[in-house]
Order: C-alpha cells, then sequence, then structure tokens
C-alpha cells in the first residue's frame, strides 16, 4: 500500500512539474518546491535498485525538517536545489538532523558557503584519506556545537589558522598547533566574568573571555575550519561535585581529547582534568560524560547552562576517560564486538563467550547511547577458537570466532525481525 500511495505521489509530482514548464508565470515559491518535491520522489522511485527502505526514509527525514521550518522553508529548499553535486550528500545531512530553531532561522547563503568551506578545507588536509565520511559529516561540517549563537566563522578561520598548520601531517598535530597559537593571537582568555557560558566564537573574541564552554567552541570551530575533526565534550557535574566541565576532543585515528586553552605542549590525552575524569560515572546522569553530536541520537547533551529548551544530541563516552589501560598478559588479545539491528542502529546485546562449551567472558555490547567506537571488549587467548552467544529481545545467535596476534573487531547484525 506504501510503495503504491509512493507511485501515486510520484505521478501527481511529475505533472506539476510538466505544468510548470508550459506555465512560465508559475509563482517562484511553488516553483521551488516542485524541484525539492521531484527531488525527494526521485529518492523515493528507485525501488527497483533495492534502496527503497533506505531513501524513502532519507527523504521522509528530508521533508519532515522542510515541515519543520515554517516560513523559512524556502531557504532551506534552496539550499538543497542549489548545492553542487558533490556536496549535496552533506548538505542533505545538515538539514535532516539541524536544531528546528536553525530551521527557521538559517538562510541558504549561510547554509551553502559552510558546506563549500568544509569540502575545500577537508580537500587541502594531509591526512583527508584518513577521515572517515561519517567523522567527516557529524565532526567537521556541522557550523555550530551546542546553544551558541549561530556565527559564520568558517571562512575567515580557514583563512587565519590554515597557515598555522599548513605544515602539519596529522589532525592530532594540527589540533595541538591551534591550541597553542589561537588564543594569544586572538587575545581571548578563561574567565568566569565572561557575558555567558555558551558564547559563539565571535563574541567571544570581541570580549576577549570565555568560560571552559565558550574556550571549547572556540577551539573546535578553528580545528573544523582546517579539516580537523573535533567534537565538544563535557560533564554535568564531576563525581566530587566540585562543578562541570567542557573540553574538546579531537580525531586522529580515535577520539583524544585536550582542554582548550590548556595545552599540555604537543601532547594530547593529557591535562588537569584526567585524574577527575576518571572518577566518572557512566550510568550517573549527572556525573557521566557525554561528547556532542550533530547527528540526531537517543541521547541529549546535558547543558548545565541552557536547561532543557535547546536539543544537543549527544554520545556517552565515560568509559574511554575511566578505562585505565590494563596490560594484557603474554598470549592474549582483545576481541570487540559491537552488535546492530536490521536498521543499522547498535544495540545492547547480552554477548557469552565459550570455550570447550564453558563461558569465559560475559558483557553487554554497546548501543547508539555510546560512542561509535566504543566495543565491548574480551581479553581471548592468540589462536584459540571461541564461540560466542548473542542474545537480545528474545533473539539468539551463534557464531564461532579465532583471533590473531592483533586485536580485532567482530560486528553481527541480529535477525532481521527484531524491532
Amino acid at each position: 500500500t506504501r510503495r503504491r500511495l509512493r507511485h501515486t505521489e510520484c505521478a501527481c509530482y511529475f505533472q506539476r512539474c510538466r505544468m510548470g514548464v508550459r506555465n512560465p508565470h508559475l509563482h517562484k515559491g511553488i516553483a521551488m518546491r516542485l524541484v525539492v518535491s521531484l527531488f525527494l520522489v526521485m529518492v523515493l522511485a528507485r525501488v527497483s535498485f533495492g534502496q527503497a527502505d533506505a531513501d524513502a526514509a532519507a527523504a521522509e527525514k528530508v521533508q519532515a525538517a522542510l515541515d519543520k521550518a515554517g516560513k523559512n522553508r524556502g531557504q532551506i529548499e534552496t539550499a538543497l536545489t542549489k548545492v553542487p553535486q558533490p556536496e549535496r550528500l552533506a548538505m542533505r545531512f545538515l538539514v535532516e538532523n539541524m536544531p528546528e530553531s536553525d530551521l527557521q532561522n538559517l538562510t541558504s547563503e549561510f547554509l551553502l558557503e559552510n558546506v563549500h568551506e568544509a569540502h575545500l578545507a577537508m580537500a587541502a588536509a594531509p591526512w583527508k584519506d584518513l577521515v572517515p565520511p561519517e567523522i567527516f559529516l557529524n565532526n567537521v561540517l556541522p557550523y555550530a556545537n551546542v546553544s551558541e549563537r549561530r556565527d559564520n566563522w568558517r571562512k575567515d578561520f580557514r583563512s587565519r589558522f590554515a597557515p598555522m598548520v599548513k605544515d602539519a601531517k596529522t589532525p592530532g598535530e594540527a589540533a595541538a598547533i591551534l591550541n597553542n597559537k589561537i588564543f594569544p593571537l586572538l587575545n581571548v582568555r578563561y574567565s568566569t566574568k565572561r557575558r555567558r557560558a555558551d558564547q559563539s566564537p565571535l563574541e567571544s573574541i570581541e570580549s576577549g573571555l570565555a568560560s571552559c564552554t565558550g574556550l571549547s567552541v572556540v577551539l573546535i570551530d578553528a580545528c573544523r575550519a582546517v579539516g580537523v575533526p573535533a567534537r565538544f565534550v563535557g560533564t554535568p557535574l564531576w563525581t566530587n561535585k566540585s562543578g562541570n566541565h567542557s573540553w574538546v576532543e579531537v580525531w586522529d585515528e580515535g577520539w583524544h581529547f585536550t582542554g582548550a586553552a590548556e595545552p599540555a605542549g604537543d601532547a594530547l590525552d593529557k591535562a588537569w582534568f584526567t585524574g577527575r575524569a576518571a572518577t566518572a560515572l557512566r550510568d550517573e546522569p549527572m556525573h557521566a560524560i557525554y561528547a556532542v553530536s550533530y547527528k540526531k541520537t537517543p541521547m541529549l547533551f546535558p547543558m548545565v547552562w541552557a536547561g532543557q529548551e535547546s536539543k544537543v544530541y549527544g554520545v556517552n563516552v565515560t568509559d574511554r576517560y575511566t578505562a585505565k589501560k590494563e596490560k594484557l598478559p603474554d598470549g592474549y588479545v582483545q576481541a570487540l564486538f559491537r552488535i546492530y539491528q536490521k536498521n543499522g542502529d547498535r544495540c545492547a546485546a547480552n554477548v557469552t563467550l565459550l570455550s570447550g562449551g564453558k563461558p569465559v567472558f560475559q558483557g553487554k555490547s554497546k548501543d547508539e547511547r555510546f560512542d561509535a567506537n566504543d566495543h565491548l571488549a574480551a581479553k581471548v587467548r592468540q589462536g584459540e577458537e571461541y564461540e560466542v552467544e548473542i542474545e537480545h529481545a528474545g533473539t539468539k545467535i551463534r557464531k564461532k570466532i579465532k583471533v590473531g596476534s592483533n586485536e580485532k573487531i567482530f560486528s553481527y547484525q541480529l535477525d532481521p525481525k527484531l524491532p
């Protein structure tokens, strides 16, 4: 029934578009909607190529975003139709996941420049081939971090900061250089006398003062402007109840942390809060550590300065800060597990490893509340065969695994009928 409806809609849209061609006086706004509608229907029409489910979901997300745009719908439609073909996926990603207030206020000019500048920065980065597409989309492309004012910072920051990192070979090296140099250059420092916690980069530059939140926003935007994937991280309250804190994570073949305007020389993963972060509690919302995700997730990032009026999504990254690197005994390596549902989302499944029919490890895989690189880890003997039992929502599967001399990630998809 749904597919018949889609085909009926498709025919109607094509008919309307033909009418628009014959009628040169068709209202400009209606014509623009027809173009966007045609784009959405073309996506939905790819049934014969086996893309029906994924494309229908994508089109529905874009349509839902347009419906939320209200009087600003025309600006979002213009951005979707005028974006060059190589940048179309990025624009669609922005629109699908865009906060409602941005859908109702951002201009097509702002969005088109942001997407184009992000692609230019990534193309010029020596590490461009090391950055996965999903990391680019979620951690280089976004124009904002949390609830800050939406400034058009990208082009200006790229012209200012690209020369600073021209000799950097890795995103981590570039981020460390930026953290050492940009704050003295911009004359911005930490102060509790800042105007507000969630200042935009230009607000912090204008006042010269910023909180840890404002400083983090500046560093993240500087990183993104030169093609360094970066994201906002923080905790609502340290376990010793001494306050909250925000900092920055940078992608360099994995996530690494640093304090904004608190560089540890050229090193990452060193900061004054390292010990305090190690006491965080993953399952206690007030004491966990979260990273912002522009892409929508089942979890909201807790913005203690903004209350509940602003929706920003996030992932729980506590385990990476609390886990101390365990030295494995000789002859052992790690087996990492990630379990997916049919729709591609990770789920929290019970995982049991058996050797000789006896359980030797039990744990729960990470679902979408956690970072995509946060996997369930088990210690196993090199070269030994194990049976892995995976159970979730009444569905159980069994597989055999063997790990060589290096750790290995095992990914499994559960029964397609699993909800």
